[in-house]
């Protein structure tokens, strides 16, 4: 099946929610390095192709090192994550896997230790916007916007 074309032209209303959103999101204070870190782990969990590609690329034009994006999929094991981002990549996958996870009250409790109650509002605003958007890029089959090159063999 072929992706389609121009999905957000033929629903603009649904794309300008979408970015009225995310200009929220900008807007809420909380460190751009954060978001696209939470950004690049939902998107990693979801599999959408275009949006690990887009965050992951923001956070090295960012000056992330590529060990932290190396080993994001398995930051609880890996040193290199202050607590803060720790809270909020476990509140995003705990956010993100809502139907199996409940969001359980000692996910609350740990990211309540490092944010205040609007931050974990704006914490979730962001779950809510990137999985919102891997959904909508996975299933309207968008691909990447710069493909990885392909290996010779």
């Amino acid at each position: 099946m072929s992706a389609v074309r121009i999905p957000f032209e033929t629903a603009p209303g649904g794309f300008e929610a979408m970015r009225g959103l995310e200009r929220y999101i900008r807007e809420s204070g909380l460190p751009r390095a954060l978001v696209e870190l939470m950004k690049l782990r939902v998107s990693m969990l979801n599999g959408c192709g275009y949006c690990v590609n887009m965050h992951w690329r923001a956070l090295r034009e960012a000056g992330e090192p590529e060990q932290r994006l190396y080993s994001l999929s398995a930051w609880r094991e890996q040193p290199g994550y202050s607590p803060r981002e720790r809270a909020a990549l476990s509140w995003a996958e705990s956010v993100t896997a809502v139907a199996t996870t409940g969001v359980p009250d000692d996910e609350y409790a740990a990211v309540s230790a490092h944010f205040n109650p609007k931050e974990i509002a704006d914490l979730t605003y962001v779950v809510v916007a990137i999985n919102g958007w891997n959904r909508l890029c996975s299933a309207l089959r968008i691909p990447p916007q710069h493909p990885m090159p392909e290996r010779e063999s």
